[in-house]
């Protein structure tokens, strides 16, 4: 297994920066980009060639949960870990919604300690709120944000009368992103269609009324407490009215299965897409997509959540909301930008870029100068099937089980080490570290022409 060197040298690439594609190579040092123009002759410990290669920032993904502790027989950190190396994820945000949950820095260090040990990336992990837990939220330092269950949840994870989320988001500083389904449609929708053993009325019962109505309400917290919060998993085209309204405040995000799966999916795929929020209509699928492309919703995430497929083959509504993705998400993405749909500068900013200012997290999300060396090497032409048997992620299966997709990460690399590659695969000795996080400086803001960031 290759080691990394003091000095290396990506020659020749297709660079993938904010605006543009630039053919050029890319020098590191010690972990950090030196030169992102640097010539092909360059001294360097390590070259490595790039020809006919593209070299992307590594992927932030911002929304997983990875079952650790408590919940390690669908996941752990490990296995998850390892599947966002080969998927040429390099960094994960992960939910507090563990066994138990992680609604103190208590908990969140607890994890974070488990993951130091554990993870082949990088990571941070969010702190929940309760009803009652708004002390040890305004406490909270250095993690990426709160994330609140305005919906359906686990323990007492569910934050659902309004006196409680006004607190949270008056009395709290950090960045806040929430499930936004309203428990009281829900609850109405599953009494009216009690007995239902049909995988389909899944997606009747978490309506487009339960997202639209947990959405609003969370966007009118956000504006009136000027509290910055992020929409997660946005399943629904009409919940964008409420985002099309540029905020400093207000910024959202898309998971891959509301714009690759529609309810016509239920036929052939069953509870292997059954998640919550739920999947919603192809006219929902066209209509966040085109919010990805216009700049409405800033983020690409996966909402990994996988169960076994023991689990997942019990008759509805036994079955479990969740899916694996994060070894997949960048290949997904990348097939569409092959097939002229997106472009590579578009991907990274959607998967690296975004989800690092959002969050504030320091030195990622761009191949720039004085950037960590978080990269991962693609390779446009290369195709290949996604087969449940060759999954990485502990539950070895895919909703997207075989697709064959062109274009797929053959490296990356976490702080200029080589985590794993096609070639040689793992390397089991390298650990990665606990993200940093900078609120001041990171995030969003309102521009005259919409959403903007810092450069």
């Amino acid at each position: 297994m290759p080691k990394a060197a003091s000095r290396t040298l990506f020659r020749d690439a297709n660079v993938v920066l904010p605006e543009e594609v630039r053919e050029g190579s890319v020098l590191i040092e010690n972990g950090i980009i030196l030169d992102v123009d640097a010539g092909s002759a360059v001294q360097a410990d390590q070259v490595v060639d790039c020809t006919g290669l593209h070299l992307l920032p590594g992927v932030i993904d911002d929304q997983v949960h990875f079952r650790e502790p408590g919940l390690t027989h669908k996941e752990d950190l490990e296995c998850a870990s390892k599947a966002c190396a080969a998927g040429g994820v390099t960094a994960f945000l992960e939910m507090p919604n563990t066994k138990p949950p992680a609604i103190s820095m208590a908990g969140v260090e607890a994890k974070e300690q488990i993951a130091s040990t554990k993870s082949r990336v990088n990571y941070g992990f969010y702190i929940g709120a309760t009803p009652d837990n708004v002390a040890e939220l305004s406490q909270a330092t250095n993690i990426p944000g709160i994330k609140i269950f305005i919906g359906s949840s686990t323990g007492n994870l569910l934050v659902d009368e309004q006196a409680a989320l006004e607190k949270i988001f008056a009395e709290t500083t950090l960045p806040i992103c929430a499930h936004c389904e309203d428990e009281t449609t829900v609850r109405q929708n599953a009494e009216r269609l009690a007995g239902t053993t049909d995988i389909t009325d899944h997606s009747r019962i978490r309506d487009e009324k339960a997202a639209m109505i947990a959405t609003k309400r969370a966007t009118d917290l956000a504006r009136r407490h000027k509290h910055r919060f992020h929409v997660l998993h946005v399943s629904t085209a009409a919940e964008l009215e409420f985002l099309t309204e540029h905020s400093p405040y207000l910024t959202a995000e898309i998971c891959l299965h509301h714009i690759f799966f529609n309810t016509e999916d239920y036929a052939r795929l069953g509870s292997r897409i059954q998640m919550n929020p739920s999947i919603k209509t192809k006219h929902d699928n066209e209509g966040l997509w085109r919010a990805l492309l216009d700049g409405t919703i800033q983020v690409i995430a996966t909402d990994h959540a996988p169960h076994t497929l023991e689990e997942k083959s019990q008759p509805y509504p036994q079955s479990p909301s969740g899916l694996p993705a994060v070894e997949n998400s960048l290949a997904l993405m990348l097939d569409r930008a092959v097939a002229g749909e997106c472009t590579l500068p578009q991907i990274a900013s959607w998967m690296s870029d975004a989800p690092a200012r959002i969050w504030g997290i320091v030195g990622k999300g761009r191949i720039k100068q004085g950037y960590d060396a978080d990269m991962v090497l693609v390779n446009l032409e290369k195709q290949k099937m996604i087969l449940d048997d060759e999954q990485i992620t502990k539950s070895r299966w895919s909703p997207w089980h075989g697709q064959s997709l062109t274009g797929w990460p053959v490296q990356t690399l976490v702080s200029g080490h080589q985590v794993w590659s096609a070639e040689h695969g793992f390397d089991d000795q390298f650990r990665g570290s606990k993200l940093t996080f900078d609120h001041q400086r990171g995030g969003f803001w309102a521009t005259p022409d919409g959403i903007g960031t810092e450069d």
